[in-house]
C-alpha cells in the first residue's frame, strides 16, 4: 500500500514537472522602432516596467529620427518588420496598411480605451491599424520670463509677432531658437503655415490634390507662404543652419532664444536642460485676423504591430499595447515623457503650464489639423521638408519649391 501511495505522489510529482516545462511562458523578444527622439529614455523605462510584469518578454528599442520613414519602408519591404512600429498618424499608417503591413487592430480590447475621436487618425477602410499615442500640438514655445522682463504679450497676429521680434532684437535676445540642419522641423513649419493661410480651404484642396487637380500654390496667398518662412530665417539664430534638435534645445533652454517654433514634444527636453525655465504655448500668427490664429494639433505618434511577425511575438506585443492602456505606463507618458495621452480619463492635471496651453485649445475647438500628416508620404516626407530646407538655404526659389510638391504628390498618385 505504502509502495502504491509512493508511487502515486511520484507520478504527480513527475507529471508537474512536465508540465511546468510544456506551459511555461517561452521567452519572446520583441523589436520596437521608433523616432521620437525626445523619449528616448522614457520608453526604455517603460519597457523595462512592462517586462518587470511580463518576464518572458523583452522589448528591444532602435531609435531613428531622420528619415525614419525611408529607413522603415525599405526594411517592411525587404521583410524585415520590427514587431511593434511607431508611425505618424494618418498618411504613413495609412501607406502601411494599403501596403498590407500591418495588422488589423480593430477588435483588440485597448482599441475601445482611447477617445473615438483620435481613431480617425489610424482608421483605413473601415478598420484600426494602430494605437493612436497622444494628442500634440506645433506652434511657439515662448520663454515667460524674457516675455515679462520685456513687457511682452504672447502675439495673436503677424503684426503682433513682428512686433515682438523687433523689441527681442532690440533688447539683443534671439526671436527664435531655430534648427535648420535638419530638415524635419521645417517641413512642420511650412505646413503649418501653409494650413493656417488654406483655413476652410485646407480639406477640399487636399482631395483636389489627391485627384490630381490641384497645386501647393491654389488654396493660399503664396507669397505671403514665403514671406513668413523668409521672416522666420531672419529672425532665427544667425547659426541655425548648424543648429539640429540639441543646439536648438540648448540655446532656448538657456535664454539665448525667447522662442522655438515646435511640438510641445520638445517641452521636456528643455525643461531637463533647465528646471527652472517658464513657459506658454500659443499658435504661431500667420495673418492679422485673430480668428485664424489655430493652433496646429493633433494625434501625433501611434503603435502599429506587423502583419508578418511570428504568432507568438504578436501575442507579446498585444500584450504590450494592452498596458499601454494602464494606469502605470499612462503615468509616466504625462509625468515622464510630458505628452498628452489619448486615453480615456487620462489625468493631465499635473502638467506644466504649456501642456494646460494645449488642452484648452483643443477645448475650445481652435486648431488646425496636422494636414503634413495627411499628405502622401513622399510628398511630405521628400518634398516638402526638402523643399522647405533648400528655400531656407537659398537653393530653390518659390515656385521651385511648389513645383517640386506639385509633382512629388501627383508622383505618388500613380503607385
Amino acid at each position: 500500500m505504502k509502495r502504491k501511495l509512493f508511487k502515486g505522489i511520484f507520478l504527480v510529482f513527475a507529471l508537474a514537472l512536465i508540465g511546468s516545462t510544456v506551459f511555461a511562458a517561452e521567452p519572446v523578444k520583441l523589436h520596437l522602432f521608433f523616432y521620437k527622439q525626445e523619449i528616448v529614455n522614457q520608453l526604455k523605462e517603460m519597457t523595462e516596467v512592462f517586462s518587470k510584469t511580463h518576464p518572458n518578454i523583452t522589448v528591444d528599442l532602435e531609435i531613428v529620427p531622420n528619415d525614419s520613414m525611408t529607413v522603415l519602408k525599405t526594411r517592411m519591404s525587404s521583410g524585415q518588420a520590427p514587431d511593434i512600429i511607431q508611425l505618424q498618424s494618418y498618411a504613413n499608417v495609412f501607406e502601411f496598411a494599403n501596403a498590407g503591413w500591418l495588422l488589423d487592430l480593430s477588435k483588440e480590447p485597448v482599441i475601445s480605451k482611447v477617445v473615438p475621436s483620435t481613431k480617425n487618425a489610424v482608421t483605413s477602410k473601415g478598420k484600426v491599424y494602430a494605437l493612436p499615442m497622444d494628442v500634440a500640438g506645433i506652434g511657439i514655445i515662448y520663454n515667460k520670463n524674457i516675455f515679462n522682463k520685456y513687457g511682452l504679450k504672447p502675439p495673436m497676429t503677424f503684426n503682433q509677432l513682428v512686433a515682438v521680434c523687433a523689441t527681442l532684437k532690440k533688447n539683443k535676445v534671439t526671436p527664435f531658437a531655430s534648427m535648420f540642419k535638419v530638415n524635419w522641423s521645417l517641413g512642420h513649419f511650412i505646413s503649418m503655415v501653409h494650413t493656417s493661410l488654406a483655413g476652410p480651404k485646407l480639406m477640399p484642396w487636399i482631395e483636389s490634390m489627391n485627384a490630381g487637380k490641384g497645386s501647393y500654390a491654389d488654396p493660399i496667398d503664396s507669397k505671403q507662404l514665403f514671406r513668413i518662412l523668409d521672416f522666420y530665417k531672419a529672425h532665427s539664430d544667425p547659426k541655425a543652419a548648424e543648429f539640429d534638435w540639441n543646439e536648438q534645445q540648448a540655446s532656448f533652454a538657456k535664454g539665448e532664444a525667447a522662442m522655438m517654433v515646435q511640438g510641445l514634444w520638445s517641452y521636456g527636453a528643455a525643461i531637463s536642460t533647465n528646471p527652472k525655465l517658464k513657459c506658454g504655448f500659443v499658435p504661431f500668427p500667420c495673418t492679422n485676423n485673430v480668428k485664424d490664429t489655430k493652433l496646429y494639433a493633433d494625434v501625433d505618434s501611434t503603435f502599429a504591430l506587423s502583419a508578418t511577425s511570428s504568432p507568438e511575438k504578436t501575442k507579446a506585443a498585444k500584450q504590450f499595447l494592452e498596458w499601454l492602456a494602464t494606469p502605470e505606463a499612462i503615468k509616466i507618458w504625462v509625468e515622464k515623457c510630458k505628452l498628452v495621452p489619448t486615453f480615456k480619463g487620462a489625468n493631465v492635471k499635473s502638467m506644466d503650464a504649456p501642456f494646460q496651453d494645449l488642452v484648452s485649445y483643443l477645448s475650445s475647438g481652435k486648431t488646425n489639423p496636422w494636414a503634413f500628416s495627411m499628405y502622401p508620404v513622399a510628398a511630405y516626407e521628400d518634398a516638402a521638408k526638402n523643399g522647405a530646407q533648400e528655400y531656407i538655404f537659398g537653393r530653390k526659389n518659390p515656385e521651385q519649391v511648389i513645383q517640386y510638391i506639385d509633382e512629388t504628390w501627383k508622383n505618388s498618385l500613380k503607385k
